[in-house]
């Protein structure tokens, strides 16, 4: 045991945060972790007695707080209680979630699916279970962390591609030796960006260098395809996927993570992943909100086109007043401020004015690319988008961002 904690790595690093959030609460631009205390729906919230306009939400299609969602959500709790009795492979699976798995397969248009407790738990259980010595990961560079930290977990050789570059990605699979099995893995939409990778020439190279696909669509169902389906509907391509990965938590108003394919990979995870097996099932109420809204989606296509209509009036308008959306095309919009210090300054002026945005700033994104992660959702009204165009470009203005 190191008798001088003060002075060691961990300490230091423990203290150097700590000084970090000090500093930024004393400057009064301290913004994260801030205390929600009703949510009025996808659009707007109470914080701190303020109602505020909502742009960090990832419920897409305004689905938290749908009357059919929470009646199906209340009805398993009346039936099964508010958890299970432990582990799905022993004694807690329920026939609730056997149906939300017959839901997703066949949503995704895949032959069975499998959930987990969260999409971080999904991403790092899946991609170390499949994976493992000898073989090759290869990974867009700007993935999420949860893909990360599975790639690494695995033991597999973990190798980068340049971001949505198709050269950099055939490089990279030039590199590994035919003989091994290769897993080329990327978000669907990225999260802090808001682009699309291009499946097309993904799927290609892929066969190309026989390599499995695994897609991260926890941005992308619900926002992408005519009926929400996600990146596969969207580009026209039926089921060129073989690992389909989404989450319960953004979208769908639950919590929790999937994973969609043949019914044999299905099988081999459902005996094999540490995070289904070890972690206790999704509770009932969860498990039914999460089933009820995939069929919501369905049946309410105008929620898609509320949320194009939303997306372009958002994003559309933010670009003709001047700011660098970067190259995102969906409802993550980020808005480029450079330096960390002209982020700060901006949310603290949208905030102002009852905005809840929120920075993104290094080491989250790179020194001199801090931005806004704002997100637009089928919830918000015109006229409030309006207002939040007019808010953000006056402030932009006086910071020096436009």
């Amino acid at each position: 045991m190191n008798s001088n904690k003060g002075s060691d790595a961990v300490s230091q690093r423990i203290q150097a945060m700590a000084n970090r959030v000090a500093d930024l609460k004393a400057r009064d631009v301290y913004f994260y972790n801030m205390t929600v205390t009703d949510i009025l729906d996808d659009s707007r919230v109470m914080v701190d007695g303020r109602n505020m306009g909502m742009y960090a939400s990832y419920g897409y299609l305004g689905l938290l707080g749908h009357p059919r969602i929470g009646a199906a959500a209340k009805a398993a709790v009346d039936k099964y209680g508010t958890g299970t009795n432990g582990v799905r492979t022993l004694a807690g699976t329920l026939d609730l979630h056997v149906e939300l798995e017959e839901t997703i397969a066949d949503f995704k248009h895949a032959e069975a699916a499998v959930t987990y407790t969260s999409g971080y738990a999904t991403n790092l259980s899946v991609i170390s279970t499949l994976m493992g010595r000898g073989d090759w990961v290869i990974s867009d560079k700007l993935n999420h962390a949860s893909i990360v930290d599975g790639c690494m977990m695995s033991g597999a050789l973990f190798r980068r591609f340049k971001h949505n570059d198709m050269e950099s990605l055939e490089t990279r699979l030039k590199q590994a030796p035919s003989d091994v099995s290769k897993l080329v893995i990327a978000d669907a939409v990225f999260s802090m960006d808001g682009d699309i990778i291009d499946l097309p020439k993904v799927v290609e190279l892929c066969k190309k260098y026989d390599a499995w696909l695994m897609m991260d669509e926890a941005h992308s169902v619900g926002v992408l395809g005519k009926t929400g389906r996600g990146i596969e509907e969207h580009f026209g391509m039926g089921d060129v996927v073989d690992i389909k990965m989404g989450t319960l938590s953004k979208t769908i108003p639950s919590v929790g993570g999937y994973v969609a394919g043949k019914k044999d990979m299905i099988t081999y995870l459902r005996h094999a992943s540490r995070a289904y097996i070890f972690s206790a099932a999704l509770p009932p109420a969860q498990a039914a909100a999460a089933n009820e809204s995939f069929k919501v989606i369905l049946d309410e296509p105008w929620r898609m086109e509320k949320l194009n209509e939303n997306t372009e009036q958002f994003l559309g308008g933010l670009k003709s007043a001047g700011f660098d959306t970067m190259l995102s095309e969906t409802a993550v919009v980020p808005i480029l401020c450079g330096d960390d210090e002209r982020a700060y300054e901006l949310t603290a002026a949208a905030q102002a004015k009852d905005l809840f945005v929120l920075p993104v700033v290094s080491p989250a994104v790179p020194n001199g690319l801090a931005r806004l992660r704002s997100t637009i959702t089928a919830a918000h009204a015109t006229e409030d988008i309006a207002y939040a165009l007019d808010v953000i470009t006056e402030a932009g203005k006086k910071i020096g961002i436009i």
